[in-house]
């Protein structure tokens, strides 16, 4: 059984990255291609065992090393990004980023033969056959268990505002949905996904954890897919909000204002701070808000008593934190404005040959 532990939360502030992202024929099509990137010839240098897949064939997850200084983040991402696509490339294919991909259709894609996904595919059926999702992920290292899984449950708050920010899924399986991130109302589909309920402190979510394992509910504590969460295998705090993103740019803005949540956060742990406990219906909601509305989103504030649109909540974060990532992101046009605009303007051609990453 795998568990995490107490142990391995022993550092401060280090900082990860994983990107999930498309793996793409020359005009943008979603191809199998995880046989030659992931099991055929070693990636380069940069990426060499940080190369894995998803439950497509078609999909592919790179992470970035622990980072210790935040300041190295940019090189760190665009270093691992740059590798991915050269040894893409060496083997005849392309890489996209995006939520979801708009040709990306379920039924028509192999799955991985790895054996932990056709447990999955035979454990949940139908809502992970159809699971075509990319995410961001970012961990932040915290050198106190208990404090982690206080800091998790005061960023349940904050995950609607990065997945609107991030929006970037508005088409799946070849049509519009309507929805600012489909990937997000799709991957709440799977179970023991979305919002997590407020736990006391880390003996509670480790027993939560154990006992998951324990009844057969999952194989191991990976398969805990909420949108965040303590991990007690790498000792960070894990934030799984965001849609996959083509532009760099983008993600280094979530992972600088993440990085700077969990420090803040920390600190106010440390001065013995008590904490909110908004009820997980407004989170809920809140995070319906984002993924239909993304940059247009508001939100029903903690106490439940008022309403805060995604721009004051930035101008507030940026301002308190002292960051600015976040607000360029805001000020731009979102990922799924841009994918509507190109698909109408343009077609579906454009599109997929828009979605592929290029080399910085």
């Amino acid at each position: 059984m795998e568990l995490g532990s107490r142990d391995a939360f022993d550092r401060m502030g280090t900082l990860g990255i994983e990107e999930e992202f498309f793996i793409v024929d020359e005009a943008g099509r979603p191809t199998s291609g995880i046989g030659d990137l992931v099991y055929g010839p070693d990636p380069p240098d940069p990426i060499a065992g940080a190369v894995d897949h998803e439950l497509f064939a078609c999909t592919i997850e790179v992470q970035t090393p622990r980072i210790d200084d935040p300041a190295n983040a940019r090189d760190a991402l665009i270093e691992v990004r740059n590798a991915l696509i050269d040894h893409a490339e060496s083997q005849g294919y392309r890489i996209a980023g995006a939520g979801l991909h708009p040709e990306a259709r379920w039924r028509e894609l192999d799955h991985a033969q790895k054996p932990r996904y056709r447990s999955q595919l035979d454990r949940i059926q139908y809502p992970q056959h159809r699971n075509t999702t990319a995410g961001v992920h970012v961990h932040v290292g915290v050198d106190d268990a208990d404090a982690a899984v206080w800091i998790a449950n005061e960023l349940r708050w904050y995950m609607p505002v990065l997945l609107a920010l991030s929006a970037n899924s508005p088409f799946w399986n070849g049509f519009d949905t309507g929805l600012a991130s489909a990937r997000a109302k799709i991957f709440e589909n799977l179970p023991n996904t979305g919002m997590p309920s407020r736990f006391e402190d880390f003996e509670a979510f480790q027993r939560y954890e154990r006992r998951m394992v324990e009844h057969g509910s999952i194989e191991d504590r990976g398969e805990l897919w909420f949108d965040i969460r303590p991990h007690t295998q790498h000792g960070t705090v894990e934030v799984r909000a965001p849609d996959g993103q083509r532009d760099p740019d983008v993600t280094l803005a979530f992972a600088e204002y993440v990085h700077a949540l969990v420090v803040d956060l920390a600190e106010r742990y440390a001065d013995g701070e008590s904490g909110s406990d908004t009820r997980r219906e407004i989170l809920d909601e809140n995070k319906w808000r984002a993924l239909r509305h993304g940059h247009g989103a508001s939100f029903i504030t903690p106490d439940g008593e008022g309403v805060v649109s995604l721009a004051e909540v930035v101008d507030r974060e940026c301002n308190r934190l002292d960051v600015t990532g976040i607000r360029e992101v805001l000020d731009g046009e979102s990922g799924t404005e841009r994918q509507r605009r190109i698909h109408e303007t343009e077609g579906i051609d454009a599109l997929c040959a828009d979605l592929k990453l290029r080399r910085r």
